[in-house]
């Protein structure tokens, strides 16, 4: 499988095949953060000026063809998505503020907030039975917090001053990311799967 990045810089998505070849895949998307992949294939992209891009899947008529999906008020920065199995875009927006909400974006772009109090939320990734983990603070604790599949609940998972993300592995581990380190941790959580 190929493998998609984001680049802030030049506000780009490139496609990395399996031997290494590099090619653009879209472009011109301001700044290009986080990136999920919707049942469909296409490819939805957030940009620190509250925008989500929609770009459609490879090998279909619009292929890097950019479309503006949603937008999020203008000061906050659309960092990190993940898609739910109802097809319910979920996104954090890391700021300054100590009582951020984590949105939901249904597939016709209408924004919700779905959990509100997480301090500069950014990875996320969600577990086969809904739960969402997000690197955030709550309660002025930082680490990975557990999100009910309902947002009823959210609890500190993990402890971590300088956890930033976050993805579950075939295993029931997870890879846990700091802003220099990667850990692997088995948690025996099987995670959504793409």
């Amino acid at each position: 499988a190929d493998l998609y990045a984001s680049s802030r810089t030049e506000g780009a998505i490139y496609r990395i095949t399996p031997a290494g070849l590099i090619s653009t895949f879209a472009e011109g998307m301001g700044i290009a953060t986080g990136i999920a992949f919707d049942r469909d294939g296409n490819l939805f992209v957030g940009d620190r000026s509250g925008t989500i891009f929609k770009v459609g899947p490879y090998g279909s008529r619009n292929t890097g063809e950019v479309f503006v999906f949603a937008t999020l008020e203008p000061s906050v920065a659309a960092y990190h998505l993940a898609f739910r199995d109802d097809g319910i875009l979920l996104v954090t927006a890391p700021s300054t503020s100590s009582n951020q909400p984590l949105y939901a974006i249904a597939p016709n772009g209408d924004t919700r907030v779905f959990y509100s109090g997480l301090g500069r939320p950014q990875g996320l990734a969600l577990d086969k039975v809904g739960n969402i983990y997000v690197a955030a603070s709550l309660h002025g604790r930082r680490g990975i917090v557990r999100i009910t599949p309902d947002a009823s609940n959210g609890e500190l998972f993990i402890a971590g001053n300088d956890l930033v993300g976050l993805c579950f592995l075939d295993d029931g581990c997870a890879a846990l990311a700091s802003g220099t380190t990667l850990f692997h941790v088995d948690l025996n959580i099987q995670g959504r799967p793409l």
